[in-house]
């Protein structure tokens, strides 16, 4: 296959984020706290809030203050309406400091000897850049949603990866551990690949092992490699 370029899912796919917000809510708010609970109620509000930008009903918000919005619906919802403000805005750093699958940076480096790498996700730039220098994530640079002012699947966030990297789209490919990702992609004309990953939501949804429309479908970030003869 020839391509120049991997660009990435993030949430899911490089990182834990499940996880990872569900330490951060232990961290802060208590082992009381039932915080897988809260961490999967804050993400089910994840596509909703970025809808409300994509119609317009919101201007252009980054994703850290779609967070901050939606998780004052989740404590309350939670029955946590008194944690103070200043509490949740630490607890909304979580996004930050989110843990990658053990696979990710050793494939990350393979990968990078013979392709340039960067995100290609809604988290906004802060968000991204923290994140990689936590987790030491070895991105030559960021691309995604803040770039551009539109959330994926938005087909200006697909273009704007050959476009800035000055690739045809055949020769990006985009790594996902969701299919209705790799699907926005092909439909702009980049080459697809699936990551399975099956603890993203704690065992509690199954995702396909394949996806049978995209050019590779593998089980993790080294065999990505392997198969790209990285």
């Amino acid at each position: 296959m020839d391509v120049g370029a991997l660009v990435f899912d993030v949430f899911g796919t490089v990182v834990d984020w499940r996880g990872g917000v569900a330490r951060e809510v232990r961290r802060l708010l208590g082992p009381s706290v039932d915080a897988s609970a809260v961490a999967d109620d804050w993400r089910r509000r994840y596509v909703p809030s970025m809808q409300q930008v994509r119609s317009g009903e919101l201007p252009w918000t980054p994703l850290d203050a779609l967070h901050r919005s939606s998780l004052d619906d989740v404590l309350a919802d939670a029955g946590l309406s008194g944690v103070p403000a200043e509490v949740r805005d630490e607890l909304t750093l979580a996004w930050h400091r989110l843990d990658p699958w053990p696979d990710v940076v050793p494939g990350l480096t393979r990968l990078r000897r013979e392709h340039v790498l960067a995100p290609l996700s809604n988290g906004n730039v802060a968000l991204i850049v923290d994140m990689a220098r936590r987790a030491g994530l070895p991105w030559d640079c960021l691309l995604g949603a803040e770039i551009v002012r539109h959330y994926k699947p938005d087909r200006e966030v697909y273009d704007s990866a050959p476009r800035l990297l000055a690739l045809p789209p055949s020769r990006v490919l985009m790594v996902a551990a969701h299919v209705e990702d790799l699907a926005a992609a092909r439909a702009r004309g980049l080459r697809t690949a699936y990551v399975h990953r099956p603890d993203e939501s704690g065992g509690r949804r199954v995702p396909p092992a394949t996806d049978p429309d995209a050019d590779l479908s593998v089980r993790s970030f080294e065999e990505l490699a392997d198969r790209l003869g990285a």
